[in-house]
């Protein structure tokens, strides 16, 4: 069904998607310092998407990965990566030691952008499909993660307690290395199952 809807139609329904739950986030969310450092990312990408499209226009199949993502991030935003009910939820039924969503987020953060960043170097690099595109796109993944964690970093000493919510370490003193760790291995887990797909997509719009 998708398939038979234009790419403009396409594009303005992931769009709306996301729009609308960048209205819902920012509806009392937990607090608008840490819902505005968390739904950035989401809108520079919907700026920059759209004034690369005509010169550089993703698949369809990569549109969709960063509108998840992007649902990832504003669900974080809304409630912090700490405080997401259903994962306090798993918590607390599961006896687990804190609030994994978090947890989740950074294996999405290698995981998402691991195809979009594969997409871009089999179309504008001389790199083809294969061990050395396998390992720089995940080389990339990771440096993308631990900048993430700069960023994070610069924020906290820039704003001081301020920024707990937006750092979501939950006591863990291993929590940054942890995250780069979870982005790595979404990476190559995206790379893996969905590696295969991407091809099919791309070979439809060459």
């Amino acid at each position: 069904m998708l398939a038979e809807i234009s790419q403009t139609r396409y594009l303005q329904l992931l769009l709306s998607g996301v729009a609308l739950l960048l209205v819902w986030s920012a509806i009392n969310p937990h607090d608008y310092f840490t819902w505005f450092l968390e739904v950035f990312p989401v809108l520079a990408g919907i700026v920059i998407l759209t004034v690369t499209y005509t010169r550089f226009t993703f698949t369809r199949f990569a549109y969709l990965l960063l509108a998840l993502h992007s649902t990832v991030l504003i669900v974080g935003g809304h409630y912090t990566y700490a405080e997401m009910p259903l994962f306090n939820w798993l918590r607390d039924a599961y006896d687990l030691a804190r609030n994994d969503y978090d947890r989740f987020a950074h294996i999405t953060q290698g995981f998402f952008p691991a195809i979009i960043v594969r997409e871009i170097l089999i179309r504008l690099s001389p790199l083809k499909q294969g061990p050395w595109l396998f390992f720089i796109v995940v080389c990339v993944c990771l440096a993308i993660s631990a900048f993430y964690e700069l960023i994070e970093w610069w924020v906290a000493i820039a704003s001081g307690s301020s920024a707990v919510a937006f750092l979501a370490t939950q006591g863990d003193v291993w929590d940054t290395q942890w995250d780069m760790f979870l982005a790595l291995c979404g990476a190559i887990v995206s790379l893996l199952i969905l590696g295969g797909y991407h091809d099919r997509t791309l070979e439809k719009i060459r």
